[in-house]
């Protein structure tokens, strides 16, 4: 028998969020991280509602949400100095019930996750332990750890690496990054403003688009303030680190006077993702799997959608309710959708980071122009794309592969979002006033409006509050839909397509899940 049922290595966000939606499932999981101790400063500052709502999944969204504040909206500024573009986020009633778009402070918010971890009784954590090799079979992986000199060798059925970009598992097992040509030096400041430098900032974010020096600036939780600020060729990164420097790239916002510098690191941005995400019973998320420039606050975003996507299908398979070859999907799902948000946020960053004067100006100028004579107004939830392979319905409705929304619910109890409600796992959502009859499938859940005719005190039956679903059910023309555990929609229910939708279903958990269906 093995030690644990999955090893994490690496306790960062992502790894601190698949040991928490492992262990509230029951398995057993050992987490090794290297370092003792949640690192001080400020890294990622962006999440969004997809990661709030895992969050409130795995019971730890209250933790968070202290370390929050809404992401304003970003202006950027041409050449001139003209507004080019307004990016923002789409508007209340928010479709996952929590603001779609926040910054954050990662040490508390990293505490919060780990701690959570910590209390699950099947969780076992050693911290200051490196990863020292593996090698695996058909039934296990044996890792080799190092600790004070000592080494440790522990048997796990599955191996998560979580470790980083440099991720010593990815390099352990071979796996390759592809290169999506994106390399550009850039600086990062962390600056805690007191009032007088607050008076002198921009209230909005803002993209900084000048050929001399593209800059980025973000409103963090309370007085913490983001610059990202492109370095130039002939500047050595280490010395643009020290605080000479930093103050004098920084006079343009602000003096010494007017606040204390926190963090100071130089990075290359790159865009690379990983050729594979699995070799045996090995797996890599997170900064190991994929990096990309942060131009739409989505790195740490995109690794906790990594470890929910490939949690949920490690407990079917440990449970036995599915086969080995739902774990393929992994990588087919998650490097298809990284690779295209990738794309698009290079595309973004590309333009940012335009050099020359004149393709700057031809860039302002088509902006404008392709959208009617003002600075087009974008959302950063359409920039973020859907699931477009794997386990997913074959009739390539529009709806297939999105994010099911997350509506506030009232069954006669009170108000709650309705995962609060309804759980996780597979689940058919239909639309109370199309009354559909539908048989057979996952369990029915069956939302209504206010003023329907409807028995909420029926088990599986809400009234939602603010017609987030039903105009979700009217934009996509459908009146139900299969929605998977990690809430992206498996398939659309029409009146037409019932039936072989059904059967659609039937056929792909067949082939990976062992016979068992929840038919209601």
């Amino acid at each position: 028998m093995n030690d644990f049922d999955v090893a994490i290595v690496g306790f960062g966000p992502s790894g601190a969020v698949a040991a928490c939606l492992l262990g509230q499932a029951g398995l057993r999981v050992l987490v090794v991280e290297k370092q003792t101790e949640v690192w001080p400063k400020p890294r990622a500052i962006a999440i969004d509602h997809e990661i709030l709502r895992l969050f409130q999944n795995i019971g730890v969204s209250e933790q968070v949400l202290p370390h929050t504040e809404p992401f304003t909206a970003s202006q950027h500024f041409g050449v001139d100095g003209q507004l080019i573009r307004h990016v923002d986020m789409v508007p209340a009633p928010y479709p996952l019930s929590y603001v779609p778009s926040m910054v954050f402070t990662q040490p508390p918010v990293e505490a919060a996750l780990r701690a959570h971890a910590a209390a699950y009784p099947t969780v076992e954590i050693v911290l200051g332990a490196a990863f020292a090799g593996l090698q695996q079979d058909a039934d296990s992986v044996t890792l080799t750890l190092t600790q004070d000199g000592a080494t440790r060798n522990i048997r796990a059925g599955y191996v998560i690496g979580c470790d980083g970009a440099s991720s010593p598992v990815r390099q352990c097992v071979g796996i390759a990054l592809k290169d999506l040509v994106f390399d550009e030096p850039w600086l990062v400041v962390d600056v805690k403003v007191n009032e007088a430098g607050l008076a002198k900032l921009p209230t909005t974010a803002a993209q900084f688009c000048e050929p001399a020096r593209p800059s980025t600036f973000i409103v963090g939780p309370g007085n913490h303030r983001r610059w990202e600020i492109m370095l130039q060729p002939d500047e050595d990164p280490r010395e643009m680190e020290q605080d000479e420097a930093l103050w004098r790239l920084l006079s343009r916002w602000i003096t010494p006077e007017d606040g204390t510098l926190w963090r100071a690191s130089s990075y290359r941005f790159h865009a690379l993702v990983a050729e594979e995400w699995r070799r045996g019973r090995v797996f890599i998320a997170g900064d190991a799997a994929h990096q990309q420039p942060p131009f739409l606050g989505q790195g740490m975003c995109q690794g906790i959608r990594d470890v929910a996507n490939l949690s949920w299908k490690l407990i079917a398979v440990l449970a036995g309710d599915a086969t080995d070859a739902l774990l393929d999907t992994y990588g087919a799902e998650r490097g298809q959708h990284v690779t295209t948000l990738t794309s698009r946020i290079k595309a973004i960053g590309h333009a940012i980071c335009e050099r020359d004067p004149d393709a700057a100006r031809a860039r302002d100028a088509k902006l404008i122009a392709d959208s009617c004579g003002r600075a087009p107004h974008v959302t950063r939830q359409e920039i973020v794309p859907p699931l477009e392979t794997g386990l997913l319905a074959q009739d390539a409705h529009p709806a297939c592969g999105t994010l099911f929304p997350q509506p506030w619910v009232w069954d006669g109890d009170g108000r709650q979002r309705m995962d609060e409600r309804a759980g996780t796992g597979w689940r058919m959502v239909l639309d109370g006033r199309a009354r559909p009859e539908i048989g057979g499938g996952p369990r029915h859940i069956t939302v209504h409006q206010p003023g329907d005719q409807c028995g909420t005190e029926h088990p599986g039956e809400w009234v939602e509050q603010d017609g987030v679903l039903a105009r979700w059910f009217d934009r996509h023309g459908c009146i139900g839909a299969i929605v998977r555990p990690d809430h992206y929609v498996f398939g659309a229910l029409t009146a037409a397509n019932a039936d072989t939708l059904l059967a659609d279903w039937r056929s792909w958990t067949g082939s990976v899940v062992s016979g068992r269906h929840d038919d209601a």
